[in-house]
């Protein structure tokens, strides 16, 4: 068996591919193994004795079926990954993401006159020093909060009456 290394490396560099994509014709080896020049490849590449293999692509529906399966969760398991999971998806990322979901909450609940600016500056800094968990947690303690201050309007106002009554009755 003739060596036809040098043959395919001249081919390979004038074809612009690698070394594995260079087909030599094996009924015409005689001919390509006496050529040792980059004129004479180029000659046996026009006359179609050495050809460039076509890439070999995967299906568009392989491609697709293996995004539809990531969707859904697979292909995702350790073997998968390359990076930690920090360098995957930063924690200061999801910090910012939750954080600016909370204070765009805070603020629109705020224009639209739901809080006060006290109760905003207290959820605000409460929210900051991450007190809650997402967004629910955060429209649950406001509507408690909110709740508890009426309440507690609500009874100072009845023991007030009740004070005035009182005096009224101690006057009399």
């Amino acid at each position: 068996m003739v060596s036809l290394k040098l043959q395919r490396r001249l081919a390979a560099s004038i074809l612009k591919c690698a070394k594995g994509k260079v087909w030599l014709d094996p009924n015409e080896i005689k001919e390509i193994s006496i050529s040792n020049s980059r004129m004479n490849i180029r000659s046996l590449v026009n006359d179609g004795y050495i050809i460039k293999k076509s890439m070999i692509t995967r299906s568009l529906w392989q491609t697709r079926q293996t995004l539809k399966a990531k969707m859904e969760g697979r292909h995702s398991g350790y073997g998968k990954r390359k990076g930690t999971r920090e360098a995957r998806l930063p924690s200061e990322v999801l910090w910012m993401k939750k954080i600016r979901v909370l204070r765009r909450l805070l603020h629109r609940y705020r224009e639209l006159g739901k809080i006060d600016k006290h109760l905003y500056h207290e959820m605000y800094l409460k929210v900051k020093g991450n007190a809650f968990k997402n967004k629910r947690m955060l429209v649950e303690i406001i509507h408690k909060v909110k709740a508890e201050r009426i309440r507690e309007r609500v009874l100072s106002y009845q023991y007030e009456a009740k004070k005035r009554r009182n005096n009224s009755v101690i006057e009399k």
